[in-house]
């Protein structure tokens, strides 16, 4: 009976730890078909995130305190023992018949127990046309990198359409408030109303379907979403439809503004209520909740911050007494006023930009003596703004601050750290890095960390391949203090030809900062390994995007060469150098074209498979080309300065819309040049019609990566 009972228990235990490792299971399974079978998977309490790494006979043991911690623990071995790195470039990946063994333990732990992801702009530069394959590819990632905290925004739209249609709105007006899918980030900022809609009723129960499969997922990991709360915003008309009493907002680059109502109001709760009421319907309650009021606003004016905290606090508190109010350290916000009075526990701050302008108490231009006082906060990587593309990284900023937290006294609310970059699916180098850092003691040098790096990216050892990325460690991803720009160094090719061009967009904080030869000397010794990595997916990616870097940075010197011509009066310069600058657009759009990830067609697909009619589609498409051209009207790209903001050095674009504007502008210097009388160009009417195209590009990668990278390289070193 004994022995029975005990056969028993042994079954149940085994019952139980495979029930246990079902989202493992799964994730496993995404990877490579039957890698569960070669994996162990055991949960284990403990007071701290932790994993560890074994061997289970032929099995590699990975136990963890949670399934992200399980996952985080997968993904270590498979980048430091098996040579394999998975990112946003490739989620799957062949692992050998039997694994490499973990010949010694290893365990490892972190105290810091949130890990946030994403900005609200990320939902819009990169992810506003995702489905469910792409999401779940997604979480697959966030779990493999520790992440336990993400900004859940997808289907907001759904609750603000049920409660407006609920306050007397009808659809028509609820559609002229509510973006379009493009532009969903930037109407829930409150900086505009409408644009890129109307969206049809088809768009509001995809996102709320795609938004359940998407919470279900992370309940099953154990991943925490952070829902968008309710802070205060209502339609610009609210007065006169709702009677609220409430300041007319003024405009924002040429965009209407939602208005907002005061915390303070003695409507404010009726409000907030019915908000509430509308996302439990649809998605349930959350234990945190992001709400960012007066962020980036000029409607502070005569505020009441402390009572407009206290207001925001108590409305999120009757939905869940437990609940978490996110909100991002940016600029002035939070305002000291507002959080003072609130407790320690209720408030969680995103340190948004902490490796370049810390807020926390570090030497930063946006430095607070006191940090965050007694509040919990998050350190964060910001990284890219606009989903821009190009090589970019402040590693050694990166390693210094984040260390210094480990014994500066204002640290001592420190949470976690978090990915809050505008645009993602670019840099997996600075991401790696970034999400390794809570499971890393001791501070360590950006050299010693690629070497290991470079293994787990590549599979192998080369030194060639350490040498060039030694010097890009040391150059383009090593922004120094000092400066302060936003994201990478912008192209180029993708800029409003004038005559003092140097940055793209008209926001940029863009300096120069690295010796732009460098790139072409990291893509020369890539070119010349290229041959033995030939079908390696990770090296090709990188080879693309390095060898387009260089090009980027080759175009720059050509162009103030060209530049120079002119002014010099050098025709026979002038048109050698504005031919080569052409051509070297060309080149970089044929590189491109050879990775899917690097083809305006990816993004214009993913917009049109959102759709179910044709009308449909072409309105995502409308949207999906508008957002990284000219990103509003006329009014918005001349006036407001977006356009260009989220500007593509994407194969497709390059010569289809940058070439001819630069093809334009050569043209009118040439002719300057042979005594006809100066043009000036209306950009925007050259501009508008691609927006308004419907000609197809494809998603699928044409060419070889290795030969065009080569034919880069030969373009680079020829000499008019």
């Amino acid at each position: 009976m004994k022995n029975r009972i005990g056969l028993l228990v042994l079954l149940l235990s085994a019952w139980t730890v495979q029930l246990l490792a079902g989202p493992i299971d799964g994730l496993l399974e995404r990877i490579d078909k039957g890698a569960s079978r070669k994996f162990a998977i055991e949960l284990k309490k403990g007071d701290k995130d932790f994993f560890e790494l074994g061997q289970k006979g032929a099995k590699v043991l990975v136990r963890g305190n949670s399934y992200v911690s399980i996952a985080t623990g997968i993904n270590w071995y498979l980048k430091y023992y098996a040579g394999i790195h998975l990112s946003w470039n490739g989620m799957q990946a062949k692992l050998p018949d039997v694994l490499p063994p973990v010949k010694e333990p290893l365990r490892k732990e972190t105290g810091l127990g949130l890990r946030y992801d994403f900005n609200y702009c990320t939902y819009s530069y990169t992810m506003a046309f995702w489905d469910w394959d792409r999401w779940e590819k997604e979480i697959d990632w966030m779990a493999l990198h520790g992440i336990n905290l993400p900004l859940a925004a997808v289907g907001q739209e759904c609750i603000w359409r049920n409660m407006l249609l609920k306050l007397g709105y009808t659809p028509d007006e609820v559609n002229r408030f509510i973006a379009g899918p493009a532009f969903l980030a930037w109407w829930a900022m409150n900086n505009l109303e409408g644009w890129g809609g109307p969206n049809p009723d088809s768009w509001y129960a995809r996102q709320e379907a795609l938004q359940k499969k998407i919470l279900k997922r992370m309940k099953e990991y154990g991943i925490r979403p952070v829902f968008p709360g309710y802070s205060g915003m209502v339609p610009h008309d609210a007065d006169t439809k709702l009677g609220l009493n409430i300041a007319k907002p003024e405009l924002w680059n040429g965009f209407v503004r939602p208005a907002f109502l005061q915390p303070t109001d003695a409507r404010y709760s009726e409000i907030a209520s019915l908000y509430y009421a509308e996302q439990k319907k649809l998605f349930g309650t959350a234990d945190f909740y992001s709400m960012d009021p007066f962020h980036e606003a000029g409607n502070a004016e005569g505020v009441d911050f402390d009572a407009a905290g206290k207001a925001i606090m108590g409305e999120m508190k009757k939905v869940n007494p437990k609940a978490v109010w996110v909100v991002q350290g940016w600029t002035e916000n939070p305002r000291p006023d507002m959080i003072r009075n609130l407790a320690n526990g209720d408030l969680l701050i995103l340190d948004l930009f902490s490796e370049c302008r810390p807020m926390w108490g570090i030497p930063s231009i946006w430095k607070r003596e006191k940090g965050y006082g007694h509040h919990d906060w998050v350190f964060c990587m910001l990284e890219n703004f606009g989903g821009n593309v190009g090589l970019h990284g402040r590693m050694d900023q990166l390693l210094n601050n984040f260390y210094l937290t480990k014994t500066h006294p204002l640290a001592a609310h420190l949470k976690g750290i978090g990915l809050t970059m505008e645009g993602s699916e670019n840099n997996p180098v600075m991401f790696e890095l970034m999400c390794e850092l809570p499971w890393r003691p001791e501070k360590f040098t950006k050299e010693e960390w690629l070497k290991d790096y470079l293994f787990a990216r590549y599979g192998v050892r080369d030194p060639k391949i350490e040498q060039a990325w030694t010097i890009l460690a040391n150059s383009i991803y090593n922004c120094p203090f000092g400066n302060n720009q936003q994201g990478p160094h912008e192209s180029i090719f993708c800029g409003r030809p004038t005559l003092n061009n140097f940055q793209v967009s008209s926001w940029s904080k863009m300096a120069n900062y690295y010796d732009p030869t460098l790139t072409a000397e990291a893509a020369a010794l890539m070119v010349e390994v290229a041959d033995k990595y030939r079908g390696n997916n990770n090296f090709e990616y990188d080879l693309v995007d390095i060898v387009r870097q260089a090009l980027a940075d080759e175009g720059r010197i050509v162009y103030n060469r060209t530049v120079a011509d002119f002014k010099s009066f050098d025709k026979r310069s002038f048109a050698r150098d504005s031919q080569r600058f052409l051509a070297l657009l060309l080149q970089q759009d044929r590189l491109l074209g050879t990775r899917s990830e690097f083809r305006v067609g990816r993004w214009i697909e993913q917009a049109r498979r959102a759709g179910t009619t044709p009308q449909e589609q072409d309105l995502y498409e409308w949207n999906a080309r508008v957002q990284i051209t000219t990103w509003g009207n006329r009014t918005c790209a001349d006036d407001g300065g977006l356009r260009d903001y989220a500007h593509k050095e994407w194969n497709g674009i390059l010569r289809d819309f940058y070439y001819k504007r630069w093809e334009a502008y050569w043209k009118t210097l040439q002719d300057q040049l042979d005594g006809k009388p100066e043009v000036i160009l209306d950009y925007y009417a050259m501009e508008e019609p691609w927006t308004l195209a419907r000609n197809p590009y494809g998603a699928a990668p044409e060419g070889n990566p290795v030969d065009e990278a080569k034919a880069a390289m030969k373009l680079l070193r020829e000499k008019f």
